[in-house]
């Protein structure tokens, strides 16, 4: 007897937002927001098919052997096969979801809640890789996505008549979505790498946009009029005694155009160079750490409030040295046996996942230990922000998580100190991968430094912090070897553009002499171009050669004055004896050929006599002028005219003008806000020229400063301060102000209670 297979949802009734238990107005907002997410997630997931089959197909292309071909192959072959699958299944699954909104949520003290002996299974290692991966994604998405799904989920416990969702219970979370797709993955048919694969896929190609798509499900919630007034705005922080005693102002904001804050330092210094201010600061390390545990206390209270249920029931803690044990056994694994992008969230779960394994009951961190982890986990976020996609040191940053954690864990002043050897260390792999560098400017040499300095620390770190100095020291060695490497090629292009501008003053010069020695006399239109173009070249080649005060440009000016006397319109005079043999002489010095300096200075020296000389010859004389070089004016292009700055240029321009040489800027590249960073090695207040080089030090082109205020002003380009100069500081103050919203918002709260 032959089995026949229907097609999916119609062997078995699925549920549905038709058929579910649910008040009507509930079961119709549910079906806009399905609408609405079913439509963006299929055309997402389609996309990500499409680029899956490119990637399988690029792949098998560039195997190293042909088993490994065959592989790639056949992935493909599934795929195509069965994709036409995927998306029913997936939005099948959504739907579900969103039927079991109103059921209730087993709490730990439900009986039903606790496994029985039937539930309880050997887990295969492919479902821990997959579920990592999975929780990785959503982790990331949840950091970035973190205010509008703490309103989404306020929103959906109003839906469920229950307290409010967190991200790992909402519906439509990035947990809940990871784990629709790997259900509906089940129909590729295809083994677990490829899988990993796909699941990389799904995080470039369709959640990228999970941040808007929960605003847009906030906003149709609102126009749905569930909650339409909720909103959460946190309060600037009030200045604190601190920051008066070192004279800032708590009103001093980022201008609009662009400009550092008032009283901020621009950036100067090169990768691998401390910033002298940064170095000479110093506070209480007790007591800035003892404020960053106030600031993770009020988080841990505001999002214990959000978060429903009861109080869990109290477990034991680990000792510190028992959780620095199991580290260290993490810090000894192969790096092979690591998962892909774990983060400190990932590890954390896990070695309370080893303790209730080893202890047979649930366990839980002190205090102290969790601040510690939490810190981390919000630094490591914030890093991740700063890197770019195809950063090739992530994977060096993944094997920095375990020894920083057992250091972090032993030493509170990684957090506070800027200069921490850990902290330098962290930084300058992380900067390897900035988004601010280009792919192609990234250096192999300093990889490998890199590589060795993070190899030396997981191998050798048992609680030692002088691994981190030994490790950190090799490799401030090398950076500070590159950043004398680059102040050199600086140097030569600064030296260079400065030969420029001496160039351009003494063009200026020169014309300015030709024109007070015309001073309104009427001469031959040949002859005005001839001083023009031949005779100023003269001019500047003498300013550049011998100055302003010397005899050669003396004589060289009453030649000029002797050449315009000699071709006046009208005028009888004739030019003195000698001065045609010196102006050939002169302009073989610029480069002219001895019959093209013989034929000016004939037409420089006859005066009206010239007139009568073959119009053919006079022709050809001209067309070679116009297509000989000029001084200076090799690949130089002409200035176009531009309407007049306005008022927030016109200060950025004035800003510029000030800002010391060795200022780094952030350009932006795209319209998704990437920039890439450039060191303005000198700028000229007579030419307005300004030099810009990268961080070898290689010349990467010159502009204006005008088109560069523009630029500021239009918020594509911004001065980099140095607060914000390396990027663990970016980091970190970035974690700093996450911690410090969340207490404001939870002290706005309770104002708004009282």
């Amino acid at each position: 007897m032959s089995a026949t297979f229907e097609p999916l949802g119609k062997s078995f009734p699925r549920p549905t937002l038709a058929s579910a238990a649910m008040p009507k107005r509930v079961r119709r907002v549910l079906e806009h927001l399905y609408a609405l997410v079913s439509d963006e997630m299929a055309r997402a997931l389609d996309l990500m098919l499409i680029e899956y089959e490119q990637q399988l197909f690029r792949q098998a292309d560039q195997a190293r052997n042909a088993s490994l071909q065959s592989v790639y192959l056949e992935t493909l072959r599934l795929v195509r096969l069965n994709r036409v699958d995927l998306v029913p299944r997936y939005l099948v699954g959504l739907e579900t979801a969103l039927t079991k909104v109103r059921e209730p949520v087993a709490t730990p003290d439900d009986p039903q809640a606790l496994p029985t002996f039937r539930d309880l299974r050997l887990v295969e290692d492919t479902e821990i890789d997959e579920h990592t991966a999975l929780r990785a994604i959503a982790t990331r998405q949840e950091a970035r996505a973190g205010l509008p799904l703490m309103l989404l989920g306020q929103r959906f416990g109003v839906l469920a008549g229950a307290p409010a969702y967190d991200a790992e219970r909402l519906p439509l979370g990035p947990h809940s979505l990871g784990r629709i797709l790997a259900e509906a993955c089940s129909v590729l048919q295809i083994g677990q790498e490829a899988k990993l694969d796909l699941y990389r896929v799904y995080d470039q190609h369709v959640m990228t946009g999970y941040a808007q798509l929960v605003e847009t499900m906030n906003a149709l919630l609102a126009r749905e009029n569930v909650l339409p007034s909720l909103s959460f705005v946190p309060i600037r922080a009030r200045p604190t005694a601190q920051n008066v005693e070192r004279g800032e102002d708590p009103r001093r904001e980022r201008d609009d155009n662009g400009r550092t804050p008032r009283g901020a330092r621009p950036y100067t210094a090169w990768t691998g160079q401390a910033d002298a201010a940064a170095v000479a600061a110093g506070g209480d390390e007790q007591g800035d750490y003892a404020s960053l545990q106030q600031l993770l206390s009020g988080r841990r209270d505001l999002l214990g409030k959000l978060r429903p249920g009861a109080q869990a029931a109290a477990r034991p803690s680990l000792a510190t040295h028992d959780l620095i044990d199991a580290l260290r056994t993490l810090q000894a694994a192969p790096a092979q046996a690591a998962p892909a992008q774990r983060s400190v969230a990932d590890l954390r779960q896990t070695l309370l996942a080893q303790a209730r394994q080893q202890r047979g009951e649930a366990a839980t961190l002190s205090r102290e230990d969790s601040d510690a982890f939490e810190l981390l986990d919000l630094f490591y976020g914030e890093i991740e922000r700063e890197l770019r996609g195809d950063a090739g040191t992530s994977g060096l940053l993944g094997r920095l998580q375990v020894p920083l954690l057992r250091l972090a864990l032993q030493d509170r002043a990684f957090f506070v100190r800027s200069q921490h050897p850990a902290r330098q260390l962290l930084n300058a792999v992380a900067e390897a991968g900035a988004n601010w560098i280009p792919k192609e400017e990234s250096d192999p040499q300093l990889n490998d430094q890199l590589r060795r300095a993070v190899d030396h620390v997981v191998e050798h770190y048992d609680g030692d912090a002088g691994v981190f100095e030994a490790a950190n020291q090799s490799l401030q060695d090398h950076l500070r070897a590159m950043a004398r490497k680059a102040e050199v090629a600086e140097r030569r292009h600064v030296e260079a553009a400065r030969g420029k501008e001496k160039l351009e003053m003494a063009k200026h010069q020169a014309s300015d002499a030709i024109q007070a020695a015309v001073h309104g006399q009427s001469l031959p239109k040949f002859v005005q171009a001839l001083l023009s173009q031949a005779w100023s070249d003269v001019l500047t080649l003498t300013l550049l050669r011998h100055g302003e005060d010397s005899d050669e440009w003396r004589r060289q000016v009453e030649a000029t004055r002797q050449i315009v006397a000699a071709n006046v319109v009208g005028a009888s005079e004739r030019a003195p004896g000698g001065l045609d043999g010196d102006i050939e002489h002169a302009l073989t010095l610029v480069g002219y050929h001895a019959d093209e300096a013989n034929a000016i200075s004939r037409q420089l020296t006859v005066g009206a006599a010239a007139a009568n000389d073959d119009v053919a010859s006079r022709t050809e004389l001209a067309m070679k002028l116009k297509a000989r070089a000029r001084l200076g004016e090799d690949g130089v292009t002409a200035k176009r005219d531009l309407p007049p700055r306005s008022e927030q240029e016109q200060a950025c321009w004035e800003h510029i003008r000030t800002l010391p040489f060795g200022t780094w800027f952030e350009f932006v590249t795209n319209q998704q806000g990437d920039a890439v960073r450039r060191r303005l090695s000198w700028f000229s207040t007579i030419t307005d020229n300004a030099l810009f080089v990268n961080q070898r030090g290689q010349r990467i082109g010159e502009q204006s400063l005008d088109s560069l205020a523009r630029m500021m002003a239009h918020g594509q380009a911004r001065v980099v301060t140095a607060e914000k100069g390396r990027l663990v500081d970016r980091a970190w103050n970035a974690a700093l102000s996450v911690l410090r919203g969340f207490v404001a918002g939870g002290q706005k709260n309770e104002e708004a209670q009282a």
